[in-house]
């Protein structure tokens, strides 16, 4: 075993650099079979130690910090619940071990069979942004050419497609953070909309210190949050709009840079295109109109957009956005309000300054650029470019013609399930779909209708205690590969930890099945040369890894893609032109548009409000692996909703309160936590929690017409004190009981 391995982070897209290693000889202390995550911390007390001592190193993204999460990371690795060996679910809904060559066997006739009674596209796959580079390309390789659908897509829908359709249309390219990350240090001003860097990725917040320090960081979020707390003592402004306003609040603070001569003229005429029809669309958001929809107050938002136009001038700018703005059905407008906004400062394209977007998973970046999703191909390639499927028909070795067309976005993909013209054999990677998709309840409806459920995971998730099959897959410490994190920089995984005997790589896992089906092309379940084709498959595309290759990320040298082959990378995107073929960025026209009507509430004793959903500085997306770390799970042992104190008072609700949250989808009861961090028309709840305290049974599958992005952030609620006043009780599809060979 190696003794010693610089790796990163497995969790979030900041991907701080950690060393991983071994006190000992050791072995990974896991039992055969799969638990469900335990109700409290306790039941973790016993479990065995890490087998790596994680430490962390200086890289420019966290120079040497990390957070809870990275501390605690290396215990999953030899957790008792770990699956390492096939499971299949037996007529009494338990989960028993099997062999590879039967599960294998299996899964061929499932999809052999599918095929023959339903066509191709009856067969579905959805993938994750926790894949690496390596496993992500070859996912969609093996769904579109040896399982011959279209129909793929991936979690990073629910994350970053809107930031993605903005960058898209507005850039000509999106890569989240189209400058190193660095550069934030010495900015004079930072807005950032949407995002609580302090608790999602904690190591983020020394970049933000220079803005503090001269009084110019903002934030805009509905809650007090922990990074909102930072605009105190003179740091900056916390902007507190109401849920679902943040596109208005935007148009309102375009509307003064217009309109009190703050805009950068010359760059808006040699660089940009659309500005005279923006121009015309803010036009009727002036402050006190904007004051009145969103409630923050006119002359904070003339002194914010004072205040990004100063900083521009003199000592550099930043528009940062994340979920909060993006997860909403018009995301994709409110993204673009913000690049709007950017331009008419000239802030994108600048040497110190620029407007930037938060990838949230380890993957998020390189994970939506070469092939899971839906439209995609390799590269950041349009699956509806002839000219990119003549690209990949000849790297692959295939006729253009063997190549599917563009599938169904995650939402719809999820929807169409057990259908009669949907998806009947579904494969699930590195997702947890049971708790992280909108209306929870119908999916999990979805995946029980399915004649077959093959799921790839290293835990009994929630999502594979619905499998017919779950095939262990190993966890990041065992494998080698890449991952582009949040500002377009590639980085090297290694190994520091042999796994478990039964446990395989999804590349393995493919080149097998992909050879039992008799698929065109080759499937290589080494990760280097996965890489290799991945970097031909890349090359002329948007999202250029051609000029890259492991020896170069094993010397520790610096990779941003676009990097084509003799080039030297490009940490700043935009100096010298954008992505559109006439060098211009495009500004669009965008306005609000009017939400669904909710139902009616039905409940007297209920009060109708806002739910927003977030995160949790202890847990990390479904919680599927934080649950499981004792010290994380201790400290958040249970969902909370955050109610205002004047709102609970008003319906008996006080701290500790067993709280109803409901909607026409589904109910939630959990715990009230008084705070007036949070505005009084609204509640918010984590989303890392399972069965009755899931927040996503109360989320809408109302999606983004241009991104396919679900409405996270603004649905109604009825809310009242909880008559039966008792703990929430686990579903039994959760606890499913596994029996070990």
């Amino acid at each position: 075993m190696t003794k010693s391995a610089d790796t990163h982070c497995p969790y979030c897209a900041l991907q701080c650099a950690m060393t991983l290693k071994s006190p000992a000889e050791l072995t990974p202390a896991s039992e055969p079979g799969s638990v469900p995550v335990p109700a409290d911390a306790a039941e973790l007390a016993s479990a065995t130690g890490p087998v790596l001592e994680v430490s962390g190193r200086d890289f420019p993204t966290n120079r040497g910090g990390l957070c809870r999460k990275g501390w605690t990371s290396a215990t999953l690795l030899n957790h008792p619940g770990r699956v390492t060996e096939p499971l299949l679910k037996g007529d009494d809904g338990i989960h028993r071990p099997i062999g590879w060559d039967q599960a294998l066997a299996l899964v061929t006739k499932a999809v052999k069979d599918t095929r023959a009674r339903y066509g191709k596209d009856a067969v579905g796959v959805f993938g994750g942004g926790g894949l690496t580079n390596e496993k992500a390309y070859m996912l969609g390789k093996f769904a579109r050419l040896a399982l011959g659908t279209s129909r793929i897509d991936y979690n990073g829908r629910f994350c970053m497609s809107s930031a993605a359709a903005a960058g898209m249309r507005a850039f000509g390219v999106d890569r989240g953070l189209p400058f190193p990350l660095e550069a934030l240090d010495s900015a004079s001003t930072i807005m950032m909309l949407g995002s609580n860097v302090a608790e999602t990725m904690p190591p983020f917040v020394q970049h933000l210190k220079g803005a503090r320090d001269a009084g110019g960081l903002i934030i805009v979020d509905p809650r007090r949050s922990a990074t909102a707390n930072f605009t105190s003592d003179g740091g900056g402004i916390h902007l507190q709009p109401l849920p679902g306003t943040d596109l208005t609040l935007l148009l309102g603070l375009s509307h003064v840079v217009i309109h009190e001569g703050l805009a950068d003229a010359a760059f808006i005429a040699e660089r940009t295109s659309g500005y005279n029809a923006v121009v015309r669309s803010v036009n009727s958001f002036w402050p006190e109109r904007v004051q009145s929809i969103t409630g923050v107050p006119a002359e904070l938002i003339r002194e914010t957009a004072r205040r990004l136009a100063d900083g521009a001038r003199k000592g550099g700018s930043y528009i940062l956005t994340g979920r909060g703005v993006e997860q909403h059905v018009d995301g994709t407008d409110t993204a673009t309000a913000a690049i709007n906004l950017s331009l008419l400062l000239g802030l994108p394209g600048s040497l110190r300054s620029g407007y930037g977007t938060l990838t949230g998973q380890g993957n998020g970046q390189g994970g939506r650029e070469h092939g899971q999703k839906a439209d995609q191909l390799p590269g950041y390639r349009k699956i509806t470019d002839p000219a990119a499927r003549a690209h990949m028909a000849g790297v692959w070795g295939v006729p253009e013609e063997t190549i599917p067309g563009p599938g169904l976005p995650a939402v719809q993909l999820l929807k169409s399930l057990g259908q009669p013209d949907g998806v009947r054999c579904l494969f699930v990677h590195a997702s947890n779909i049971a708790v992280a998709s909108p209306d929870a309840n119908s999916v999990i409806a979805g995946l029980r209708s399915l004649d077959f459920l093959v799921v790839c995971d290293f835990f009994m998730s929630e999502t594979a205690a619905e499998a017919d099959l779950i095939l262990p897959v190993l966890q990041w410490a065992e494998e080698e590969g890449t991952l582009t994190n949040l500002e377009g920089r590639i980085l090297r995984r290694r190994r520091a930890l042999q796994p478990p005997a039964g446990a395989r790589s999804e590349l393995w896992i493919m080149a097998r099945l992909a050879e039992a089906l008799e698929a065109p092309s080759t499937y290589s379940e080494d990760p280097e040369t996965v890489f290799e084709e991945l970097r031909l498959a890349s090359a002329g595309g948007l999202a250029d890894y051609s000029g890259i290759d492991y020896a170069m990320l094993d010397r520790g040298e610096a990779a941003y893609w676009p990097y084509p082959a003799g080039s030297t990378g490009t940490p700043r995107l935009f100096l010298d032109a954008f992505a559109h073929a006439d060098g211009k960025a495009v500004m669009t026209p965008v306005t609000p548009r009017r939400r669904r009507t909710p139902e009616a509430n039905p409940d007297p004793a209920a009060k109708t409000m806002t739910l927003i959903t977030g995160r949790l500085l202890e847990h990390y997306q479904s919680g599927a692996q934080t649950r499981r770390v004792s010290e994380l799970l201790a400290s958040q042992p249970e969902a909370k909703v955050q109610i205002h104190p004047a709102a609970a008072a008003s319906m008996g609700i006080a701290e500790g309160s067993f709280v109803s949250v409901a909607n026409e989808r589904g109910r939630v009861v959990c715990r009230a936590e008084l705070s007036t961090a949070i505005r009084p028309e609204t509640v918010f709840l984590p989303f890392h929690f399972p069965e009755l305290e899931s927040a996503n049974r109360l989320t809408e599958a109302a999606t983004d017409p241009i991104s396919g992005m679900p409405e996270f952030k603004f649905n109604k609620v009825w809310v009242r004190l909880a008559a039966d006043q008792a703990p929430n009780q686990p579903q039994t599809s959760v606890l499913q009981t596994t029996e070990a060979s």
